[in-house]
C-alpha cells in the first residue's frame, strides 16, 4: 500500500457533495448562492478540480461553514448551536443601488423560507420584479423610514411598522430620507 504522499492538496469535493446533499440544495442552489457556476462546482464535487481559497470560501460562506470545515476533507456532525459570525453572513452588495442585504437564513431553507437584512442608503432602493406566484414578503422597519411600492401603490413605513405584502408583483423598497434605513425582510415562497 502506498502511503498518501506530503504536500497533497486536500480533496474537498466529497465533503462539499455531503454537506450540500445534506442541506437538500441542488448544485444550482448552491451555485446561485456562491456565485460560482455549476460546471465548476461539479468538478470539484467530482475531484476533478480543487478550488482557489476565494471559491472555497464563497462555498464555506454560502453553506454557512467555516473554511476549514470544507477543506478538512470530512464533514463533522452538525453543532447543537452554531455562531455565524458577522464575517461568515453572505452578502448581496447593491453597490449601484445602494443597498446591502445581509443573508440571515440557512441555505437550506432558500426558496422556501428567507430572511435579510437590508440596508439602504439615502435614495437607495431595492427594486424587484415578481416572485413566483403565491409568494409573500414581510418587511419590518428597524430604523429610518423606508416607502415600499406594490404594482403601483405606495406605503410610507416608519421605525418599528411591518408590510406584508404580495411579492408576485413587481415591488420596490426605497430610502427616501436623508440618513441610512435598516429593516428585517422575510420571504416566505409558496
Amino acid at each position: 500500500m502506498d502511503p498518501m504522499p506530503p504536500n497533497t492538496p486536500p480533496e474537498v469535493g466529497a465533503t462539499l457533495l455531503q454537506i450540500r446533499q445534506k442541506r437538500g440544495l441542488t448544485l444550482e442552489d448552491l451555485s446561485r448562492a456562491a456565485g460560482v457556476s455549476k460546471s465548476m462546482l461539479s468538478q470539484i464535487e467530482r475531484e476533478k478540480a480543487n478550488p482557489t481559497i476565494a471559491v472555497a470560501w464563497r462555498l464555506a460562506n454560502a453553506l454557512g461553514i467555516g473554511i476549514q470545515e470544507l477543506l478538512a476533507g470530512e464533514a463533522r456532525e452538525e453543532e447543537t448551536v452554531r455562531i455565524v459570525e458577522p464575517h461568515e453572513t453572505p452578502t448581496l452588495p447593491g453597490t449601484h443601488s445602494g443597498y446591502v442585504l445581509r443573508i440571515l437564513g440557512p441555505m437550506e431553507l432558500a426558496g422556501k423560507y428567507e430572511w435579510y437584512e437590508l440596508t439602504l442608503a439615502p435614495d437607495g432602493a431595492l427594486v424587484s420584479n415578481s416572485h413566483d406566484p403565491g409568494t409573500m414578503e414581510h418587511l419590518t422597519v428597524t430604523h429610518g423610514t423606508l416607502e415600499l411600492d406594490v404594482a403601483g401603490i405606495r406605503k410610507k413605513l416608519k421605525s418599528g411598522a411591518t408590510a406584508r405584502y404580495r411579492a408576485d408583483r413587481d415591488h420596490a423598497i426605497r430610502n427616501t430620507g436623508k440618513t441610512e434605513a435598516k429593516g428585517l425582510l422575510v420571504v416566505i415562497h409558496r
